[in-house]
């Protein structure tokens, strides 16, 4: 591999460019980028030319290699190289000269900010053919010579002084036509070139300048015959480089030896060689160190700084133990490195990286919270290269609020498997219990109540409590609504105890079912169900009446089931009703036969009977029946039966009449005739009124008049007339009564409703005439029976 020459050219104003010519080969397999040199010295103005030559294989996978592009760079855009020639920096400055696989970088006008390490880079067109000269070429440019050195080229020792030819050097290469100013003790003794021949006495010491940069004179060298000690290469000094310490003095030594400073060792056996090398420096070989020649001279102490990029860093947290929610913690990073590292702070963040958190050594949480846990990373980087290290922040903190959920979501039908589950944000990990009330139901690290089958009693409230050992809080409220069918109905009647007639009665039915039932009542009727009665909950009899004595039930029903209650019976007690009263046998009674009176009422509870005879005091029977064994004429009148319960009573009258042997006969034939000529007259004269009326308007006051006639003694609340024979026997005397009882006081008339004729008779020989009111009392429809006399 051939090195490019690095070419020296001066601007206009005299400036010129110093290079060091170092070869510097980067390749591998078969990729290579060489460098002319490793630093280019260049003044500021000046023009600086930049030589590489590179390398790459001719063929790969049966393609041939083809350069598609080339070009220098000094910096990056994110992942992009940027090309000089498109740098706004370089405008106008920079020209590239390339071919045959060389490229030289000329940059004209050079300026302070031109300093950087400059690379080359070339793509082909084989896959992952690209390649980049690394490390690159560092240029400097200054405004003054300020490297120049004196140095002894050669010398010869006398007994009083020395002789010696002096250089004028510099770390980069300089062109021969410069002029050189030298200086004796501070002052200016000779103008000329680089090299100046001087007979040398102790204590004189002498420096150089470049003609034109007077201001800018190296470093006086002191004509001692004490060694001095230097460094090469000068500047500064990086772990891993090769280093020279050079022990010289105006006058060369027969023999050498290197010491350092820290317990005065050696650091090599006495040499011939005034070069100490460091082929790899290392950090610690930095300190202080001089040489002593076989003159017994020792050199003044020379100085390594070693620089290194930082080693792996070190990262703590204080204080050190379990971190706590609300303490103030301190994230510590350290790092050996020279120069000192500067340091970054970052949290990691899933699988990136969020923004910086912190330039410092120290990362501060002066409350930290939860949120603050995880991954920190700390970077330590200074200009030779960065390191970084991780810690993990675990905080402790006490139970967040939990959330509660029911498991499955919707509704809950009483059966169903339901998990409650109760979660908590806590570090450490929560446990849970679950409560209903002040009832425990369970306790455990899973938060999960769970119900195999859950039943309606299973309803209601429930609050789960996450604990750990910082703390403990209650879940908000959590209601469980298990839906059911309903129960078998409860039936109730309002108000208890007996019921009635004509009072306000309520049947309530009531059912547990969720959601709320439907009710519907019903009334049996035999064997079978009438329509439905009601479709509310109550079923209301503003005044029960006794038709609504029976048996009713009610159903409840929701979307889950119907359910029917049991019968509920009604009875409704009521007073008796108007009695009805019969005689038996039916027609003609006889004197001398037994009759029997009979009287039924309905009533709830069941009423009793008593007879009586009007006008008499003591009742003449108890029960439905009375009977009379021997009927006698005297037995004829008006016979009421009482029916009683303990909420009221009625009665109705019965006219009984007796009628009497064949002897009456003829009499009762006679009447009969009477009476059937009286309806008759009676007819006719009502004929013939009409005709009356339908001519001349009736007055009236005679109509009211003959009104207020038609109901004198007529009985109020009497229904019908009931006309009866009664046949009498002389054959018994006395007559004979069944079903007698203790007598009681004759009732007022007032009390009767009904009033039934069992006959009519007429008094014998009677002439009276009847009244008017009597006519109109006597029913045109009213059955007669025969009157007979025995």
């Amino acid at each position: 591999m051939r090195g490019a020459a690095m070419s020296l050219s001066a601007a206009a104003s005299g400036f010129v460019v110093f290079l060091l010519s170092v070869s510097v080969v980067q390749s591998q397999n078969g990729w290579g980028v060489t460098y002319t040199s490793t630093e280019i010295c260049a003044l500021k103005g000046s023009t600086v030319d930049i030589s590489c030559t590179y390398i790459y294989p001719s063929r790969i996978n049966d393609h041939d290699t083809e350069v598609e592009e080339s070009f220098w760079f000094t910096k990056m855009n994110g992942n992009e190289f940027v090309d000089l020639r498109t740098d706004s920096e370089y405008s106008g400055r920079v020209q590239y000269i390339c071919g045959n696989n060389d490229c030289t970088l000329r940059i004209t006008d050079l300026r302070e900010s031109d300093s950087a390490e400059y690379k080359f880079r070339f793509i082909t067109n084989q896959h992952n053919g690209k390649y980049t000269g690394s490390p690159g070429v560092t240029l400097s440019v200054t405004v003054t010579y300020s490297d120049l050195q004196v140095q002894v080229s050669r010398s010869q020792v006398y007994e009083s002084y020395d002789w010696a030819e002096l250089k004028c050097h510099s770390s980069c290469r300089r062109p021969d036509h410069l002029h050189y100013v030298w200086y004796k003790n501070g002052q200016k003794t000779w103008r000329g070139t680089s090299s100046y021949s001087v007979s040398v006495y102790p204590a004189d010491s002498y420096s150089c300048a470049v003609e034109g940069y007077e201001k800018s004179p190296s470093p006086p060298v002191y004509a001692s015959r004490v060694a001095t000690v230097s460094l090469s290469p000068s500047g500064e000094i990086v772990e891993g480089s090769s280093v020279t310490l050079s022990c010289t003095r105006y006058v060369p030594a027969t023999t050498y030896t290197w010491y350092k400073k820290i317990g005065n060792r050696h650091l090599q056996p006495p040499s011939k060689e005034p070069q100490f090398v460091f082929r790899s420096i290392q950090s610690s070989d930095s300190g202080e160190y001089y040489c002593t020649t076989g003159l017994g001279r020792t050199s003044e102490y020379i100085s390594i700084n070693v620089k290194y990029a930082p080693r792996v860093s070190s990262v703590s947290v204080s204080p050190s133990g379990e971190i706590v929610e609300g303490s103030s913690v301190t994230l510590t990073c350290s790092s050996d490195a020279n120069p000192a590292a500067t340091y970054t702070w970052y949290k990691k963040n899933g699988n990136r990286y969020l923004q910086p958190l912190s330039k410092e050594p120290q990362l501060v949480f002066r409350s930290i919270q939860s949120s603050d846990s995880g991954e920190y990373y700390c970077t330590a980087v200074n200009k030779l290269g960065r390191t970084y290290n991780y810690i993990s922040i675990n905080v402790k903190y006490a139970s967040r609020v939990p959330s509660v959920s029911v498991s499955p979501s919707g509704e809950i039908v009483e059966g169903s498997s339901v998990n409650l589950t109760c979660s908590s944000d806590a570090n450490p990990a929560a446990n849970y219990t679950w409560y209903k009330k002040n009832q425990t139901l369970f306790q455990g690290p899973e938060g999960i109540h769970h119900f195999t089958s859950i039943s309606s009693e299973d309803r209601g409230i429930y609050h789960c409590k996450s604990e750990n050992q910082y703390g403990q809080i209650m879940s908000p409220p959590l209601s469980v609504d298990v839906q059911y069918a309903p129960r078998v109905p409860s039936v109730s009647v309002s108000p208890s105890g007996e019921i009635v007639e004509g009072s306000s009665v309520t049947l309530t039915c009531s059912s547990d079912a969720n959601p709320a039932a439907t009710y519907t009542w019903y009334k049996r009727n035999g064997n079978r169900y009438l329509q439905p009665l009601s479709k509310e909950r109550q079923l209301v009899f503003r005044s029960i009446q006794s038709s609504d004595s029976g048996e009713y039930n009610c159903t409840a029903e929701n979307k889950l089931g119907i359910a029917t209650s049991k019968y509920i019976s009604i009875n409704v007690k009521y007073a008796p009703r108007v009695p009805s009263v019969s005689v038996s046998p039916s027609g003609e009674i006889v004197e001398g036969s037994s009759v029997t009176l009979t009287c039924s009422s309905d009533a709830n509870p069941a009423a009793n009977y008593t007879w009586y005879k009007e006008d008499e005091d003591s009742p003449k029977a108890s029960g439905q029946n009375f009977t009379i064994t021997y009927v006698r004429p005297e037995h004829s009148g008006n016979y009421y039966c009482e029916a009683q319960n303990r909420r009221g009573c009625h009665n109705s009258t019965l006219h009984l009449t007796v009628v009497a042997g064949a002897g009456g006969k003829l009499a009762a034939a006679g009447t009969i005739t009477v009476v059937l000529l009286a309806i008759i007259s009676l007819s006719v004269f009502l004929w013939i009124r009409k005709k009356r009326a339908s001519k001349e308007p009736s007055d009236p006051e005679e109509r009211a008049d003959n009104r207020e006639q038609l109901r004198i003694g007529q009985p109020e609340e009497q229904e019908d007339l009931q006309y009866a024979s009664v046949h009498f026997s002389t054959k018994q005397a006395d007559p004979l009564y069944s079903n007698i009882r203790a007598g009681r006081p004759l009732r007022h008339m007032e009390q009767q409703e009904v009033i039934e004729y069992a006959a009519v008779s007429f008094n014998r020989a009677s002439t009276a005439p009847r009244t008017r009111g009597q006519e109109t009392r006597e029913d045109p429809a009213a059955l007669y029976s025969t009157v007979n006399r025995t």
